[in-house]
């Protein structure tokens, strides 16, 4: 009931919602959540499980677009106002075309607005003028090289790149071993930093890292509710990092 002295009708905040396609082996919900505001829900579901490791066989059937098109169905219910597709390898594996098509996919399902991570990606990239870049990954090499495609094709140039090898069980790497790879992976010329994968834990580690780097961190999480939220107009809670503070709500 509503305290005491109150004469106004007691109810919950109203809530906005971004709806979010993720992989099937997502862990880090929690950690999305940490960026986005008290009045935004994430109405998240998982892309059908498929018993391989995380190739680029996998990164290509967790991107089928009939599944991505039927997970983004599932999520209209309440009414987000816009979709994320949630997964770096899965929106970057066929390149600029499948990410876009990807984008099409979720529109025509009835998504009022669509983002991928990897598309996100580009959107930050163009934001912060950004055109030599330094990426750390969790995958084998063969994932990460399709990555230095999609950026190719961006005009941007990846000056170095480091990977951990792995083939699954990627959200149980540490704060610690992610500074290992980004530290290995950093060169001068690189005027950012990028850490693929959405099963990759970042959050409390980007605003240090961008202070002994000197330079923007981005992380797949990071870029893909920045760039919901900044469908929606709303600022992602995130101020210590330099892509937030690039650009707040007011200037999307």
């Amino acid at each position: 009931m509503p305290p005491e002295g109150l004469d106004t009708v007691w109810g919950p905040e109203p809530q906005r919602g971004v709806g979010v396609v993720a992989p099937f082996d997502l862990g880090l919900d929690r950690e999305l959540w940490r960026w986005v505001p008290g009045n935004v829900s994430l109405y998240l579901t998982r892309t059908a499980f498929v018993p391989v490791p995380v190739t680029v066989e996998m990164a290509s059937m967790i991107s089928d677009e009939a599944s991505v098109h039927g997970a983004t169905r599932d999520l209209l219910a309440p009414e987000p106002e816009v979709v994320a597709y949630a997964c770096s390898s899965g929106s970057f594996v066929h390149g600029a075309t499948g990410e876009l098509g990807l984008r099409r996919v979720m529109r025509d399902a009835g998504a009022p607005a669509a983002v991928t991570s990897s598309g996100a990606l580009a959107e930050a990239l163009e934001v912060l003028g950004v055109s030599r870049l330094a990426i750390a990954t969790p995958y084998v090499a063969a994932v990460t090289e399709c990555l230095h495609g999609f950026l190719g094709e961006y005009g941007v140039e990846v000056v170095s790149s480091v990977g951990l090898g792995l083939l699954g069980q990627i959200w149980k790497v540490t704060y610690n071993q992610v500074v290992d790879i980004v530290r290995s992976a950093d060169r001068v010329e690189a005027e950012a930093m990028f850490i693929s994968c959405t099963n990759l834990p970042t959050y409390d580690i980007i605003a240090s890292l961008e202070q002994e780097l000197g330079k923007p961190v981005l992380t797949a999480n990071q870029v893909t509710i920045w760039a919901a939220l900044r469908r929606m107009g709303v600022t992602a809670v995130a101020p210590d990092q330099a892509l937030i503070r690039a650009l707040p709500a007011s200037a999307a």
